[in-house]
């Protein structure tokens, strides 16, 4: 959300105002990832998943969570 608020994409409203944006990024963020975790819930309810392939995907989408989280890494995008 910060990246694409920073490219001018997309801004996040402000819902409290002493916050400023990062309320409205926090709060979108959440959303994000409950709607994404009900999805995945939906999906793979009753299966048995394969863990092989979801260790490394889930090791690859964390080490780029971190990253993004540095400011240097925003300026290269």
């Amino acid at each position: 959300m910060i990246i694409l608020n920073e490219a001018g994409i997309f801004a996040a409203p402000t819902l409290y105002g002493p916050a400023g944006g990062v309320s409205g990024r926090t709060t979108l963020a959440t959303i994000v990832w409950l709607v994404a975790w009900a999805v995945l819930h939906h999906r793979w309810k009753g299966r048995e998943i394969a863990s092989r392939r979801i260790y490394p995907v889930s090791l690859a989408l964390i080490g780029l969570g971190i990253l993004a989280t540095f400011p240097p890494v925003w300026a290269l995008l």
